[in-house]
């Protein structure tokens, strides 16, 4: 039996729901073909017995999960979660959404039991809990709820903590565009004014910024329209080893200095050192980021014909079987950044040489696809290989949920169609423009006219910003005078003037 017979999609489970048991046929298979397993639960609030509800299902372009609801009918406690059903992703992810506009908070959120939520607006940081399947607004309401509760108490405790706690509170609701809140006499919740009931297009009263950080890569924050929506962005990153330990993913003991020198006589007694094999190849000592051990990097020099010298690296833990491979620039920082402009027309072209480094952003107009700098890391492959990363990354991690609205199902449609734009165009079944814009000039696409230029290729040169200085972190580099204190004085009063012009 597949493993989708045991996770159907979730329109299917819908579908048999609806149903009922009086469109089935009566036949002793039925209880088998029941969307819910429902089993005796202890409720942790009474001590009676409750029923926990168990559906196991696969979202669209997400993977499997397991979507879990406890009530208790004796003392009416009720709570539900989601779980992944998958395998931990070999990177963790971190999402960022801009909440702008009401529509902002219709977003669909996967977090799951290992997912840091943050606020920096409120300078709050909600840590790893039970899994969710809500919105932007669902999770605003929880924090909200979920502070509030204590308020009474921290106002006679604690008033600092109270005063602080409730300004977070009323920004949130700020966020939510709840103006009031009315109890009636029975003591039942009066009217919310909810933001669903308003325009979409309406700016929040207060916009914030949402981060999802998930070392196990199993959360997710709904893009609208195409994954170039200038609000949403995501990035992939490789977990160090505390993450490892809290995945559960290292082993239960550290390795013993033993066990290091056991390591470290095996490498000698292999190799004796990469010199003595290659002179051109390096290796030197680390410890892998998910099981702590000793592992070597090694390391060689590549001179890329008319561009520069590059590093290349690649790891290999021989004990949890890590691997990571990663390029970054052999030479001094560029003056100016640099924009290639490709025009790719048949299946020669993505045959070409490609480096992109972690500070490149790339981009293909023709599908509304920009990747932010960062996203995927240094990669060192051919055109045709960095769109089949892109699509993996994307088929993979990116999700899209409902199956009772319209507007999801129009923005599940458009994400299909952008997915099969993309294995078009990695098929070369039509040509495409592709732009990397490098602020560092650290990327490179290989030129099948050199030394001659590419008729089909445009390469810009352009002064970086103010703005791209200070992500880079060149901006408070310095590397003459450094002793000097006063140097720095004239460089900090322009650059203060800058930020105010």
């Amino acid at each position: 039996m597949t493993q989708n017979q045991f996770f159907p999609a979730i329109g299917q489970l819908a579908q048999s729901a609806d149903a009922g048991p009086g469109d089935a046929p009566d036949t002793g298979a039925q209880d088998d073909d029941r969307p819910l397993e429902e089993v005796q639960s202890l409720c942790m609030q009474c001590g009676e017995q409750g029923i926990t509800r168990m559906m196991l299902t696969s979202i669209p372009y997400f993977k499997e999960v397991i979507v879990m609801s406890f009530r208790c009918e004796h003392c009416g406690s009720a709570n539900n979660e989601i779980q992944s059903a998958g395998t931990i992703k070999d990177e963790g992810v971190l999402y960022t959404l801009k909440v702008l506009h009401r529509a902002d908070l219709d977003r669909q959120i996967v977090r799951s039991e290992a997912c840091t939520v943050e606020i920096p607006d409120f300078e709050l940081q909600l840590p790893p809990a039970r899994g969710q399947l809500t919105t932007v607004e669902g999770l605003l309401r929880d924090i909200v709820a979920d502070l509030s509760s204590d308020q009474p108490v921290r106002r006679i405790l604690d008033e600092a903590a109270y005063t602080k706690i409730q300004q977070i509170i009323d920004g949130i609701k700020e966020v939510l565009g709840d103006e009031e809140e009315v109890e009636d006499e029975a003591g039942e919740a009066g009217q919310v004014s909810s933001a669903t009931e308003k325009n979409k297009e309406d700016p929040v009263k207060k916009a914030i910024t949402i981060k999802l950080d998930d070392p196990s890569g199993n959360s997710f924050v709904e893009f609208l329209g195409s994954i170039s929506d200038p609000k949403w962005t995501f990035k992939t990153y490789a977990r160090n080893a505390e993450q490892n330990r809290v995945l559960g993913l290292l082993p239960s003991e550290e390795p013993s200095t033993e066990q290091a020198g056991t390591s470290e006589e095996k490498r000698e007694a292999d190799g004796e050192g990469a010199e003595g094999t290659n002179e051109d190849i390096y290796e030197f000592m680390g410890v892998c980021s998910r099981c702590a051990r000793p592992l070597v990097t090694r390391m060689k020099k590549v001179s890329i014909p008319y561009f520069k010298d590059t590093l290349i690296m690649s790891t290999n833990c021989e004990h949890c079987g890590y691997r990571d491979n990663e390029v970054k620039s052999g030479a001094a920082i560029s003056e100016k950044g640099k924009r290639i402009t490709l025009k790719i027309e048949d299946r020669e072209d993505l045959s070409r040489d490609i480096l992109k480094s972690e500070t490149c952003g790339l981009t293909i107009p023709e599908i509304d696809l920009a990747l932010q700098p960062g996203t995927l890391g240094g990669r060192f492959t051919t055109v045709e290989g960095i769109l089949e990363q892109v699509y993996e990354e994307l088929s993979e991690k990116v999700y899209t949920v409902g199956d009772s609205s319209t507007m999801v199902d129009e923005d599940r449609q458009k994400f299909q169609d952008f997915l099969k734009q993309l294995k078009e165009i990695t098929n070369a079944e039509k040509p495409f423009t592709l732009i990397l814009d490098d602020p560092l000039a650290n990327s490179y696409l290989q030129n099948l006219y050199a030394p001659d230029p590419d008729p089909n290729m445009e390469i810009v040169t352009y002064e970086r910003t103010w703005q791209q200085n200070e992500e880079l972190g060149l901006n408070d580099m310095k590397v003459e005078n450094y002793t000097a204190e006063d140097a720095n004085e004239p460089k900090e009063e322009k650059r203060l003037e800058e930020v105010a012009t």
